[in-house]
Parts: structure tokens; C-alpha cells; sequence
């Protein structure tokens, strides 16, 4: 078992940044390819970006130049950099952990975080 605990959520601006982290424990981490993902109210959950235990990363198109996904393998912790928010960019963003070819497809992942809720006002 995998537990992932997000935080940094909160409101904030259009144009500002946020930085979410998630923080995990169980099976060792570094074995884990980590992801974001996001549901904003009435939409289905969509993939944000997504790191392998070595580093190699992918993000959506939306995304693209605004967010930064990385990991600290020593701390168990992957980040999500977000700037340039926009009001689109409002959900709850979840943390997530499996294969990266599973979290590159979204569907069936493993290990879920809560979620935190991040609003961006206009």
C-alpha cells in the first residue's frame, strides 16, 4: 500500500501560482511513477502531468508552460508548480501513484490521494 497525502490547495488569483505537494508513505517510493490529476465540478477527472521514478515527465497540452511536476525521492514527495493559473484551472487536484504507462492512460490507477481543492478567481 501506497498513502498519498496532497497539500497547497487554496484560492488564489487569476495569473498567480500555487504550489501543490504530496506526500508518500507505505512501499518505497521511488518504485512508483507519480501523477496529477484533476476534476473541476460537472467534468470527468483529467490527467495533469505525471513523473517516472527517473525523472521523465509528460503534461497535458493545457498545461503546458504553466505547470512544472517534479519529485524529491528523498523526501517522498512529488510537487506540482502552477503558474499563470488560470480560472480554468479550478478542481480538486489529486495525487496519484502506479506504473507511468498506467498513469499516462489514467485509468485503473492504484493509489489516490484525497484531493485538494484549488480556485482560481477571476
Amino acid at each position: 500500500q501506497v498513502q498519498l497525502v496532497e497539500s497547497g490547495g487554496g484560492l488564489v488569483q487569476a495569473g498567480g501560482s500555487l504550489r501543490l505537494s504530496c506526500a508518500a508513505s507505505g512501499r518505497t517510493f521511488s518504485n512508483y511513477a507519480m501523477g496529477w490529476f484533476r476534476q473541476a465540478p460537472g467534468k470527468e477527472r483529467e490527467s495533469v502531468a505525471g513523473i517516472s521514478w527517473s525523472g521523465s515527465k509528460y503534461s497535458a497540452a493545457s498545461v503546458q508552460g504553466r505547470f512544472t511536476i517534479s519529485r524529491d525521492n528523498a523526501k517522498n514527495t512529488v510537487y506540482l508548480q502552477m503558474d499563470s493559473l488560470k480560472p480554468e484551472d479550478t478542481a480538486v487536484y489529486y495525487c496519484a501513484a502506479d506504473s507511468y504507462k498506467t498513469l499516462l492512460k489514467g485509468d485503473y490507477v492504484a493509489f489516490w490521494g484525497q484531493g485538494t481543492q484549488v480556485t482560481v478567481s477571476s
